[in-house]
């Protein structure tokens, strides 16, 4: 009756999140398609200012991470009086990086300029940048309310939000970067001041929502402003520091890969993009799953109910596996398909399709790696999932794709599909230690029921 509760649960919680994820990807996705219609220079400098901010964002996002876990547990504990100032500290704690990274898009230029690109590329993706970082205010307070909302077991307007996020973004690309309605055409110029737009939307969307939804009205959110408090401060960055940087290096070891593949020729670079963009579709799924396992089992460990929280584990387990099981086969059936989606070249088509056969194993490994990190998040276990992360990932996963990828010292360079070898040992890798640390930690009641307050 307990897992079955639970089971429930994590579904409730797990599918608005998904979508939400699906549809920030697909944000990604009509920059970059709306962009390559105007002209190659403008995806060019949408694709390099993309890669100057992703850093600055995913840094953002991961630090708010950690307002979930702590203002889970108030939840669960019913110490609601709390969550309006750990809400606002982490507030304070985002725009004090978000005004950093303001303050950056007006010093980066020496930076651009340190890497050899047509001119006109340059001054696209100079602009691109600027507009992007300068809507960081606006994205780091729609973070911290998203999160004070995902925190308190409501993920729907996530979903909702980020839907609105995407209605708004598609006709402001079309009206930038076309020129329409009486305005310049801006080209790759459009598609930063569209993405801007966005995270100003969506911020001003979730704080009408907050501000007067009624089941949000206990926490008292607005009710107080709380100033600066240092010690609070540092306990949001013991949290969510580690996090920011665990996602960090598993967003730059794949665009490392892709840079490392420049070589090899332009075939194996979009081969290499194909199956990791379908893998990175896959990966909403145990992702939300996990997402809505930390928010769980910060809650009943609020409550005081470690056993249920074990019982949570468990059922994400069982979840995510059974969905990699249906994915994995997918993939392995579909490679072909799928590869034709994105590209019409026979032999990209050919090398993509052998990938993703690597790709449809890497998903089980993928699935567990990722439940188990975040439900190590849940037990506010967050230092060790960054060690144990970076050890999998770029220690051993990078190493193995090196040694396989662009040397002959075992065997003739594999190109892409060593480093596809080497992601599976790497999230296997992860699999094996985050699920033992976070068996550990399950097995010590000390830290169980920890009150770090």
């Amino acid at each position: 009756m307990a897992f079955k509760k639970e089971l429930k649960t994590i579904i409730h919680l797990a599918w608005p999140l998904l979508i939400a994820q699906i549809t920030q990807i697909l944000m990604g996705v009509s920059d970059t398609i709306m962009a390559g219609r105007y002209s190659a220079t403008d995806m060019a400098a949408v694709a390099i200012g993309f890669g100057f901010t992703l850093p600055v964002i995913v840094f953002i996002q991961g630090i708010t991470l950690a307002l979930p876990l702590i203002i889970s547990r108030f939840n669960g504990a019913k110490q609601t009086d709390k969550v309006a100032n750990y809400t606002q500290q982490m507030a304070w704690l985002a725009m004090a990086f978000a005004m950093l990274a303001f303050a950056f898009s007006f010093v980066f230029p020496p930076l651009l300029d340190l890497i050899e690109m047509d001119a006109q590329v340059r001054s696209i993706t100079y602009a691109y940048i600027q507009y992007i970082l300068f809507s960081m205010p606006a994205f780091a307070l729609y973070q911290v309310l998203r999160n004070y909302c995902e925190g308190l077991s409501i993920t729907k307007p996530s979903m909702v939000i980020m839907g609105i996020g995407l209605l708004v973004n598609i006709p402001a690309n079309y009206i930038l970067i076309y020129g329409k309605f009486g305005l310049p055409e801006l080209g790759g110029i459009g598609c930063g001041i569209a993405t801007a737009l966005v995270f100003v939307a969506m911020f001003f969307a979730t704080l009408i929502y907050t501000k007067y939804a009624r089941k949000l009205q206990q926490f008292n959110l607005y009710q107080h402003l709380y100033w600066p408090n240092i010690q609070l401060i540092k306990e949001c960055i013991k949290l969510g520091f580690p996090i920011a940087m665990t996602i960090l290096f598993e967003v730059t070891l794949f665009a490392v890969v892709a840079i490392l593949l420049a070589p090899f020729g332009a075939t194996i670079v979009a081969s290499h993009q194909i199956a990791l963009n379908f893998s990175a579709l896959m990966f909403m799924i145990p992702l939300s799953l996990g997402m809505a396992t930390s928010i769980r089992i910060g809650y009943l460990l609020g409550e005081s109910r470690p056993e249920q929280a074990k019982i949570a584990t468990r059922c994400a387990f069982l979840l995510g596996i059974s969905i990699a099981v249906f994915t994995a086969t997918l993939t392995v059936l579909a490679r072909e398909p799928i590869a034709r989606l994105y590209s019409i070249d026979e032999e990209v088509i050919t090398l993509a399709s052998s990938l993703l056969l690597l790709a449809a194993m890497f998903q089980f490994s993928d699935a567990i790696q990722v439940i188990s990190g975040t439900a190590l998040r849940g037990y506010k276990d967050t230092a060790w999932m960054f060690y144990l992360s970076f050890i999998s990932y770029w220690i051993v996963g990078m190493t193995i794709g090196c040694i396989l990828g662009l040397t002959d010292w075992i065997v003739p360079k594999m190109a892409g599909a060593g480093f596809w070898i080497g992601f599976i040992c790497g999230l296997s890798t992860a699999a094996i230690l985050l699920g033992l640390r976070l068996k550990y930690v399950q097995s010590q009641p000390i830290l169980v029921n920890k009150e770090s307050h």
